[in-house]
């Protein structure tokens, strides 16, 4: 076996896992096997070309959104729900290393209030906000992988959260647990009351 091939193996066992799972987040878990292959068929295919020229995790976040953008802007489905945004309005005081069956139901329902509109924003705002918030990249981490400028990334990323928040507000009811943690259900849906018809008395005969 050669030093390239020991080389390859060792950066998929590295990285192989938090890039399935930034796919699955990106274009859902039907597509991240596939997807996560894609990429690291890629990655072998440059890496004895990549030196030391940038962050190879940079590199490898670039290759896996590039084979993710090409699928979902190449092929119509309709998406799966995105990975949850699972740390938002968490206290930290009320962790508890083992929630309760009550806690964990409460922290599902939030999941999913949340996944199903996280999956569809736009596709510009979606990566920048799996990036930010759920991969832990900086903006300038970021702009590195996409190739934009900071200030872009800086407004993309804002103008994701203010959608989302929008999203939430609008379709979601949000209440306070009694440890304080934030969670959320999706609203009933608007029943719409059609009121009768009036009809208009008949004058009697006259006799």
């Amino acid at each position: 076996m050669t030093d390239d091939a020991l080389d390859f193996n060792k950066v998929y066992a590295e990285h192989r896992p938090k890039i399935r799972r930034y796919l699955a987040r990106l274009a859902g878990e039907n597509e991240a096997d596939d997807l996560t292959q894609e990429t690291f068929v890629r990655v072998s295919q440059g890496l004895s070309a990549f030196g030391n020229r940038a962050s190879l995790s940079t590199w490898i976040y670039r290759i896996a959104t590039n084979v993710a953008t090409d699928r979902l802007r190449n092929q119509a489905y309709r998406k799966e729900a995105a990975t949850v945004l699972s740390d938002i309005g968490q206290d930290p005081a009320c962790a508890d290393p083992a929630p309760s069956t009550e806690d964990q139901l409460v922290r599902k329902e939030m999941n999913e209030c949340i996944d199903s509109y996280v999956g569809f924003l736009p596709e510009n705002y979606r990566t920048v906000l799996v990036l930010s918030e759920l991969e832990g990249f900086k903006n300038a981490e970021i702009a590195a992988i996409l190739g934009l400028s900071l200030d872009t990334v800086k407004i993309r990323l804002h103008r994701a959260k203010e959608k989302l928040r929008r999203e939430l507000a609008a379709n979601c009811l949000f209440y306070r647990t009694d440890c304080n943690q934030l969670a959320c259900e999706p609203k009933e849906p608007v029943r719409k009351i059609v009121k009768p018809l009036s009809v208009k008395k008949r004058n009697a005969p006259t006799a």
